[in-house]
């Protein structure tokens, strides 16, 4: 998986390319992470995403939640079918914002 950071007007765009899983989770949670509490807005852009495990939707919950509790705004784009049919299945389409 490679994730590309982008940085404009307050909002930060992370641009997901691969697998999220096991093995990738924890360098998506580092990303997040790693940004600054003065960006308001996070953008998932899940295009180029070809699978996500529980261990991903995890990093989601999570992030999700963060973004709640800071008054912030979290958002996936571009999500493809195969994931959202995922995001369907696990309740996640419920709580998460999907543009």
């Amino acid at each position: 998986m490679k994730i590309e950071k982008k940085v404009q007007n307050g909002t930060v765009t992370l641009v997901i390319d691969g697998r999220l899983d096991t093995t990738t989770a924890p360098e998506l949670e580092t990303a997040i992470n790693e940004i600054e509490e003065e960006h308001q807005k996070l953008v998932l852009d899940c295009e180029a995403m070809s699978y996500i495990s529980s261990a991903g939707l995890r990093v989601l919950l999570s992030a999700q939640k963060a973004a709640n509790a800071s008054s912030s705004e979290m958002v996936l784009t571009h999500v493809n079918e195969e994931i959202m049919e995922v995001f369907d299945m696990t309740g996640f389409s419920n709580f998460l914002t999907i543009a």
